[in-house]
């Protein structure tokens, strides 16, 4: 690490791993990406300049450092090409545990100077992750969420070999790039924010397959509902400050007795049959059919404006 500069290694060029890459690179970090898909590493690299273009005009990203980071953007031909000089390793390929655990073994002698080796994952634990590993101690869990260079939050679950000067390490990193990071406890299948979407996700899905809301209402229904009050303070606390005066206690009694009424008749399955799957595919499609391109656009801005006004609000 040089003037604050890591070098990283992103290790799987799907929507997440060009993520990490955009959030590096537009810091003006060096990355080397590397993905045993040639053609989808190729592709890779146009996006990836792309996005992190991109955070000129969405975020304020500061010009030279993207220049900086695009100029060093590279692909390796080998995975001992792509980590042999990271500091921090990030594996980012889909959740296959095995598929995982042979990659981790194989980047434990490709790259013998990382300081971290990062796995992006909500469903394995750091444990199992590096069951294959001698070097258990470099190696954890940090997750963001979708698209990474935007949204702050990082998951972090160290296992029990993890270093603690490796963690602190890597929180240190993670602010430098305008990160938030927050420390799992202890393991839990889809990590925090990943349990969270899928508990609002099943019972969004319940309340279209029961007729009671279109898509595109659902969608705005919690965008500027409840998550934009999460947005600026969590449940957790929007509620403990709606109590007022009343105090914690006593409005967490009423939140329970009204929200028992409603918590038996939420969605409870496990699996969502093949007939119901389509029928939530097809009113998505319909609900967004032909707009996409625009709407991801507006949605980067959105959430782009969202975080500047939070930060400036905190600033006050």
């Amino acid at each position: 690490m040089t003037g604050g500069v890591v070098r990283v290694a992103v290790v799987g060029t799907g929507e997440i791993g060009r993520g990490w890459a955009t959030l590096v690179a537009a810091h003006g970090w060096p990355v080397t990406l590397y993905d045993l898909d040639t053609r989808v590493l190729r592709s890779a690299r146009e996006e990836i300049v792309g996005r992190a273009q991109a955070l000129l005009g969405l975020v304020g990203a500061d010009g030279s450092l993207v220049d900086a980071g695009v100029a060093a953007l590279q692909e390796g031909r080998s995975l001992l090409q792509t980590c042999a000089e990271a500091e921090w390793v990030i594996e980012a390929i889909p959740e296959d545990l095995i598929a995982k655990q042979k990659l981790l073994e194989a980047i434990e002698s490709a790259a013998p100077n990382a300081r971290v080796v990062a796995s992006s994952s909500a469903t394995f634990g750091p444990e199992d992750l590096a069951a294959r590993c001698r070097r258990r101690d470099r190696v954890l869990v940090a997750q963001p969420l979708n698209p990474p260079e935007l949204i702050p939050l990082v998951e972090l679950l160290p296992g029990p070999h993890s270093d603690r000067v490796t963690l602190e390490l890597l929180k240190g990193w993670l602010r430098a790039l305008d990160r938030i990071p927050i420390t799992l406890r202890k393991p839990v299948r889809g990590n925090v924010a990943g349990r969270i979407a899928a508990a609002v996700w099943r019972e969004a899905i319940q309340l279209v397959l029961d007729g009671a809301v279109d898509v595109d209402d659902l969608d705005r229904a919690i965008s500027v509902g409840p998550a934009l009050g999460w947005a600026a303070a969590g449940p957790h606390l929007t509620h403990h400050l709606a109590a007022g005066t009343r105090g914690a206690s006593g409005y967490f009694q009423q939140l329970l007795h009204t929200f028992e009424e409603i918590w038996p008749d939420l969605a409870s399955w496990d699996k969502l049959e093949r007939e119901k799957q389509q029928r939530v595919i097809g009113a998505i499609e319909r609900a967004y059919e032909g707009q996409l391109d625009q709407i991801k656009m507006a949605r980067d801005r959105r959430l782009a404006a969202i975080l500047q006004a939070l930060e400036m609000a905190r600033g006050r």
